[in-house]
């Protein structure tokens, strides 16, 4: 990928653990078991409570341009990015064509310090987008203020950002109140008149934006149907400052370390594992909720799809049942592969009880941590926490400055698509920088719906004489 220029309290629960690397291990890389962080570690720098109104939902729709020129631009993998093009050829142009996106850009907080970036397809080209996705305030049973995220139809997005940069150490950490993005519920898929959480009309699909880019002689709805695929991004650091919603595959190559939720029962995922925190043994997702949480740390030195195509980068995963490169078999007598969940949440109790989800960046790494009432454990603290190169093994794109790394896991890639072929040049080289911004919410503009409560959104930095 080209290198992007870097830009200058705990709750109390009933549990605190530490996920290890494997039963005895003595050097995992996480966090003592029963040590949550501490108040004094600390200080808040800013934070969001939602008591004054949003004022997003009023802006106005500002029409993509797209290309170099846009606000949004990114790089060859965005929206109507080169890789494409050059993967399917001319088709893809034609097919991105059929359609146009509408953003809103809006800083709120104190001094503006977070920005809610929304999105929204226009299929029929009237001149206005085909939903009406937001963020706007709403009321808890007990009174207090919330963020309501809304997202009426999987052709849209809606995340909310830092304005700027986050510090070269930091926690950042949300609290849930609220969340219907799929999911089983009463132990199926279908309730409240949905499918997984998708209303359903027909020709839901993820056209144009698939990881070799158009497909020959496909309709759109003909592509991919997404409902047996929602999720949640809980929160989730990237490696570039302006993050917004787009055709999913863009985020693939984008993120250092993952708090999201992925609610499928796709076939591929019939050997995926689940961890019960309380027992810590895994059993199957697909004997689960569909509620799962996943903490990931993204790997700088392996990737998904072979030589020909590499579509994302891999991942390692680490849990209370033990760790997983996710890339192999897993788990006792390697039965399980794919994804490696590390716990569920119970949406029923929501709003009455709550959940945070946190990231911490200090010199050594990055540390996950979720506090909860989880399934099977009741309320619990999970952290774990991954050197920016453990074992060999290095978070992408972790450093945000050019002293941080020496260029040494760069290489080339190869993206193969049906008319051609786009070649990354250099991953990673040495020189380059990659700051850190955070995602609560959903970046995809052809999967997810549906809608979800933020309690709060607090960034702390380390204490100076800590």
């Amino acid at each position: 990928m080209a290198a992007i220029a870097a830009a200058g309290a705990a709750t109390m629960t009933t549990a605190s653990l530490a996920w290890p690397a494997t039963a005895g291990s003595a050097s995992s890389g996480n966090a003592p078991a029963g040590k949550a962080p501490g108040k004094g570690r600390w200080v808040l720098l800013d934070s969001e409570d939602f008591d004054r109104p949003l004022h997003v939902d009023g802006a106005a729709w500002r029409l993509d341009p797209q290309g170099k020129r846009s606000p949004w631009n990114v790089d060859a993998f965005d929206d109507d990015g080169e890789a494409w093009t050059k993967m399917s050829g001319p088709l893809f142009r034609k097919q991105l064509s059929t359609l146009n996106v509408f953003r809103k850009r809006v800083a709120f907080g104190r001094h503006g310090w977070l920005t809610a970036e929304v999105a929204a397809l226009d299929k029929d080209h009237d001149g206005h987008p085909d939903s009406r996705p937001g963020l706007s305030t709403t009321t808890l049973p007990g009174g207090q203020k919330a963020a309501r995220l809304s997202e009426p139809s999987w052709d849209a997005g809606v995340l909310i950002r830092p304005t700027h940069p986050l510090p070269p150490h930091y926690r950042v950490e949300m609290t849930l109140r609220g969340i219907d993005f799929g999911g089983k519920r009463h132990g199926t898929f279908d309730y409240n008149g949905r499918h997984n959480g998708y209303t359903k009309e027909a020709c839901k699909t993820r056209y144009p934006w698939t990881f070799t880019g158009a497909l020959s002689g496909k309709s759109r709805c003909q592509y991919h149907d997404v409902t047996r695929e929602n999720g949640f991004y809980y929160m989730t650091i990237l490696d570039y400052a302006t993050p917004a919603p787009h055709g999913n595959p863009d985020i693939h190559f984008r993120r250092k370390v993952i708090m999201d939720g992925y609610y499928s029962d796709q076939p591929r995922w019939k050997s995926a594992a689940t961890c019960n925190p309380k027992t810590r043994k895994m059993y199957r997702t697909f004997d689960g909720t569909f509620n799962g949480v996943n903490a990931l740390f993204a790997r700088g030195d392996k990737f998904i799809g072979g030589a020909d195509n590499n579509i994302s980068t891999e991942y390692y995963a680490k849990t209370a049942c033990g760790n997983a490169s996710l890339d192999k078999p897993y788990g006792p007598g390697k039965r399980f592969s794919g994804h490696l969940t590390s716990a569920e949440l119970q949406p029923q109790l929501l709003p009455k009880a709550s959940y945070r989800f946190a990231v911490e960046r200090d010199r050594t790494g990055y540390t996950l941590e979720m506090s909860g009432p989880f399934l099977h454990i009741g309320q619990a603290t999970l952290r774990v926490h991954h050197d920016f190169i453990e074992n060999g093994r290095p978070i992408w794109h972790y450093n945000q400055t050019p002293g941080e790394y020496d260029g040494r896991f760069d290489r080339k890639l190869v993206h193969k698509g049906p008319a051609g072929t786009y070649v990354t040049k250099h991953t990673w080289p040495k020189g380059s920088a990659y700051p850190d911004s955070f995602v609560i919410g959903d970046p995809h503009l052809n999967y997810y719906e549906g809608e979800a409560v933020v309690d709060d959104i607090r960034l702390y930095v380390p204490r100076k004489d800590g």
